[in-house]
């Protein structure tokens, strides 16, 4: 157990969070999880947004085709362990009644048994860790070891791709914001050397127009510098 936790942490560590789209991370994610686990045959990544669960990766056809049946009941260990933050052993579909319909229909797809844990986030769960087997009883304690390892490991990779494109959202809006006050200040002088005014005087009649004709004050600036025309004057 120990030596596999060991191969699990090293293929982890390898693994470039940096400068590539998160599905991408998260399907070289799940063919290590997959590699390591002893018991499972296929294994994929839910993540749940809004109330919405989909899957963001998937090693082995199985494990896509497990979620699916889900996520149309609404229902599921996958499901279940992404919203109430707690983890799921299926050892026997066939037998399995807390989700019986489910159980059913995944049975006859060929799943003998699952494993699902909760992908913790900031004191919240975010989704699943989805391990399935084609036989029964797969599962056992060095797999929820491993499960809840690359599980935490997920929840680094997805936090890492949101401030990433949290930063990128920042960096647009500033540069946004630095565009809008270039055409403003641009305008600004127009004005000031038109009507021999102020900056001050110059802003207003700029905040007046952009008012009386409920138009961006930026768009009132940008139609004066590129037509020489205030709208309203």
């Amino acid at each position: 157990m120990t030596a596999t936790l060991g191969a699990l942490h090293e293929r982890l560590a390898g693994v470039v969070l940096v400068g590539r789209e998160l599905p991408e991370v998260l399907t070289e994610i799940v063919q290590i999880s997959r590699g390591v686990m002893p018991g499972a045959d296929a294994t994929s990544i839910t993540l749940i947004r809004d109330d919405r669960a989909f899957t963001a990766a998937y090693d082995g056809q199985i494990a896509m085709d497990a979620d699916e049946l889900q996520y149309e009941r609404g229902y599921g260990p996958c499901l279940d362990a992404g919203r109430a933050g707690e983890l799921f052993v299926v050892h026997d579909m066939a037998t399995e009644q807390r989700w019986p319909d489910y159980a059913v229909h995944a049975a006859e797809r060929g799943v003998g048994s699952s494993l699902s844990v909760p992908l913790p986030f900031q004191g919240a769960t975010i989704g699943a860790l989805n391990n399935y087997a084609f036989r029964s009883h797969a599962f056992g304690d060095a797999d929820v070891a491993l499960g809840e390892e690359v599980a935490a490991f997920v929840a680094i990779a997805v936090g890492n791709a949101e401030a990433a494109a949290r930063a990128s959202d920042d960096v647009l809006n500033m540069r946004r914001a630095m565009a809008s006050r270039g055409v403003i200040e641009q305008a600004k002088g127009i004005l000031m050397e038109r009507y021999k005014i102020t900056a001050e005087q110059a802003f207003t009649l700029l905040t007046h127009a952009s008012q009386r004709h409920n138009v961006k004050l930026r768009d009132v600036a940008e139609e004066l510098t590129t037509t020489g025309v205030l709208a309203g004057a």
